[in-house]
């Protein structure tokens, strides 16, 4: 999502937020999407400097329920480099595909140093493809927000990837050098009717294992039921249905991934001029997953901007070779000079709960 109140990447009181939001709107330019299109495949060198999650305590691993493997803030020279709101990884962790708001793709390798990421290489961007088979062009059109592989791997394969504004779940063959032309597209649920233009379908993933498997779970950005709970739809698969995911401390939905035994995770987001950026993380187990539930998870993660975190809009995961589960985390900078693109891991050991946002 392109959000109106821009996300700054270190507040530190509401001041500095005001005025940095006051600057955006009297220089727009610093965040706008880029207006032209790429024509083809570009290669794209991509710089990487590594961050602390927490800055004061650099040394500091847990966080939460999870453990710190590495961050990048990630540079390249190019105007399309930017807005990742979907992000999909290789089972090896060793290569990714993400896509922007701007109707763009970046594949490129993970490189890392032993168990922690240490930079991207090999990077490629290209454009979204619209049906007629040219790349997407119109605001309306281009907003790409989530994405699911279906099938293949992060080179090659078949992906589902939601767009907001004009809403709308299209089916993506894609190759190294290009992503589609679309083939098709998922019913949408009635209940999408209700989305806003720009609060639409933000999160899909597609069930990995289990009783639902196959099946696509969807969620908007923050459509609510009367009781403010944030609705979503189970699509195909054994049991579809209405979905609704229960809303903690007037967070949304920005991203899900599915995770090996047949859960999901959620990213969400929460932003006040007065407190800054939050993030949180929650896990949803297979067995919550049923038609007509409410659905709570369990917090992993609840992170504020006194830790090391942007606009986090992306999230996948994958099993990594010591059996961990490694969550990948990505922010959509809104083109904006005063935002960042990260990327951050973080894994999923079996081992004693940790209060969230506690320090060592």
């Amino acid at each position: 999502m392109r959000l109106s109140q821009v996300i700054l990447w270190r507040p530190k009181a509401a001041a500095a937020l005001a005025a940095t939001a006051a600057l955006l709107v009297v220089a727009p330019a610093l965040a706008d999407k880029p207006q032209t299109v790429l024509a083809g495949p570009t290669p794209a060198a991509i710089a990487a400097v590594p961050i602390d999650f927490d800055r004061e305590h650099p040394g500091r691993t847990e966080f939460g329920k999870l453990i710190f493997r590495g961050g990048l803030n990630l540079y390249a020279r190019s105007p399309y480099f930017g807005g990742y709101s979907a992000l999909a990884i290789d089972p090896s962790g060793q290569a990714l595909l993400a896509i922007s708001d701007a109707g763009t793709w970046l594949r490129a390798k993970v490189d890392y140093d032993g168990r922690h990421i240490k930079g991207l290489s090999g990077g490629v961007l290209g454009p979204i493809l619209g049906a007629d088979g040219q790349p997407l062009r119109d605001d309306a059109m281009r907003d790409s927000e989530g994405m699911t592989l279906v099938d293949g791997d992060t080179r090659e394969g078949t992906a589902y990837v939601s767009f907001e504004r004009r809403h709308r779940i299209a089916r993506y063959p894609f190759t190294a050098e290009q992503f589609g032309p679309p083939t098709g597209t998922v019913t949408l649920p009635a209940g999408t009717k209700g989305m806003s233009a720009n609060r639409g379908i933000e999160a899909i993933t597609i069930i990995r294992s289990g009783k639902l498997k196959g099946t696509l779970v969807a969620l908007p950005e923050g459509l609510a039921d009367k009781n403010g709970n944030l609705r979503g739809w189970l699509i195909g698969g054994p049991t579809p249905g209405p979905i609704l995911f229960k809303r903690i401390g007037g967070f949304d939905v920005t991203d899900a991934a599915a995770l090996p035994d047949g859960g999901i995770v959620v990213l969400e987001r929460r932003f006040r001029f007065s407190e800054g950026i939050k993030m949180r993380i929650r896990r949803v187990r297979a067995d919550e997953l049923k038609r007509g539930a409410l659905i709570e998870g369990e917090v992993l993660l609840d992170a504020d901007d006194s830790l090391n975190i942007d606009n986090m809009e992306a999230i996948a995961a994958h099993r990594a070779p010591s059996g961990e589960t490694v969550l990948t985390l990505m922010s959509d900078d809104n083109f904006s000079a005063l935002q960042r693109t990260l990327i951050m891991q973080f894994a999923m050991p079996e081992t004693r709960p940790v209060a969230a946002g506690s320090r060592d």
